[in-house]
């Protein structure tokens, strides 16, 4: 059976089974993604508790999964450029530093979220 001959349900099942090994890999491989999960288990109670508003909750707890979910992405792309190979290149260079600068300006936004909504 291809790809092509599998149903919605089994799609989404696979689909499912896939994310849940990547998550499973990144908590065994990535120190900064499990760092990244213990920060989110602090902030989704206190985002829950000093959130004002419906509204106040989900930036406080988004900006925290935005976080996690650029850190996933840089992890595949530090995965795509040491697959390509392990020499020092200025692009592959390029690539992590690029995907790096995504995880720090998340947590700069989470940062400027939650300093906004609790301090002012």
């Amino acid at each position: 059976m291809s790809g092509k001959d599998i149903g919605p349900l089994e799609r989404l099942i696979n689909a499912t089974r896939y994310s849940l090994q990547g998550l499973r890999y990144a908590w065994a491989t990535e120190p900064a993604f499990r760092y990244e999960i213990y920060v989110l288990a602090i902030a989704l109670p206190v985002a829950w508790l000093v959130g004002k508003s419906a509204v106040e909750r989900a930036l406080l707890i988004g900006s925290v999964l935005l976080v996690v979910v650029v850190e996933l992405v840089n992890s595949a792309i530090e995965a795509t450029v040491n697959r390509i190979g392990r020499e020092r290149h200025e692009l592959s260079g390029r690539a992590k530093d690029l995907g790096s600068a995504a995880v720090f300006v998340a947590i700069v936004l989470a940062g400027a979220v939650w300093s906004t909504l609790l301090l002012g």
